[in-house]
């Protein structure tokens, strides 16, 4: 990757962290980004509806027709969309030659939690009442989405419904009372997020619920059962601590964990692969991941 494009990308997160929006305004900014990274030739974009969800199909170039992969936005469950996300979605759909649905989930404050988790859990289902067995099945999600697609397996597994073969977690928030210490010792290197955003945003989708209720904070949850997991985080980035006790809560109840750390990337790195080779490079493991995995 260049010096210039490193830099162009921080500048540009240095400016959107920098400005004070309305939540409309945060969220319609977060949506442009899909105009700025436009997908990749010959994707196609479908508006749906699974299990009640809506959403967005998103078939990239070769993709199989009998598999399927759930993948949950980022966007501290306040902003963000299949819009926002739809770049990524193709990139991942290339990467890995399957199909995504990208879902439309129900955002607080509006719609505060478990209404999220719902909306994941019965998208999957939905995806499962398609015809789709669990083996062509993967859940995938960043940031807050990571943290909810953790949360959607342990949900699933209290229901006894079949789980997905794998799941994909980038930059998982899986801890919303914030214990991790990279708060501390990274909050002058991550340039996306920090300890009192994610406070705030924490508080509107808790809206007064335990920070550590464990379908919330899933790193406060049982593990044990889930598929295997492959875990991505930033070097840089103040939710380190939360993939690693994450990889360590679930390698401890017996699931199979591959995690890796970029050294120097930040927060959800890969959502800029356009102008990061750090980026492609992370979307071609997910791929290699998911293409081992999903029979």
């Amino acid at each position: 990757m260049g010096v210039a494009d490193r830099t162009a990308v921080l500048a540009m997160l240095h400016e959107h962290a920098a400005q004070n929006l309305t939540l409309a305004e945060q969220r319609a900014r977060m949506d442009g980004l899909g105009d700025l990274f436009p997908v990749p030739d010959g994707t196609e974009v479908e508006s749906a509806e699974i299990g009640g969800v809506s959403g967005e199909w998103v078939r990239a170039r070769r993709t199989h027709s009998d598999a399927a992969l759930l993948y949950l936005h980022g966007g501290g469950f306040s902003v963000g969309s299949p819009k926002s996300h739809r770049h990524l979605a193709a990139a991942i759909g290339e990467a890995s030659g399957l199909p995504l649905f990208v879902a439309n989930y129900r955002l607080a404050p509006e719609h505060p939690f478990p209404a999220a988790l719902n909306d994941a859990t019965a998208a999957y289902k939905g995806l499962l009442d398609s015809g789709l067995p669990p083996a062509r099945l993967a859940i995938a999600g960043d940031s807050s989405g990571g943290g909810l697609a953790i949360a959607t397996l342990v949900a699933l597994r209290e229901q006894n419904i079949p789980l997905p073969v794998c799941a994909v977690c980038i930059s998982p928030w899986v801890d919303l009372s914030q214990s991790g210490n990279t708060f501390r010792t990274h909050a002058e290197s991550d340039p996306t997020i920090g300890k009192q955003r994610l406070n705030a945003l924490a508080e509107e989708y808790l809206a007064g619920r335990d920070p550590k209720a464990p379908l919330a904070s899933p790193i406060f949850a049982d593990l044990r059962g889930l598929p295997p997991l492959l875990l991505q985080v930033g070097g840089r980035e103040v939710l380190f601590d939360d993939a690693m006790q994450l990889r360590a809560r679930a390698e401890a109840a017996g699931v199979e964990v591959s995690a890796e750390s970029w050294g120097g990337m930040w927060h959800v790195w890969p959502f800029y692969y356009p102008m990061l080779s750090e980026g492609r490079d992370a979307i071609a493991r997910i791929g290699a991941y998911l293409k081992a995995r999903v029979a």
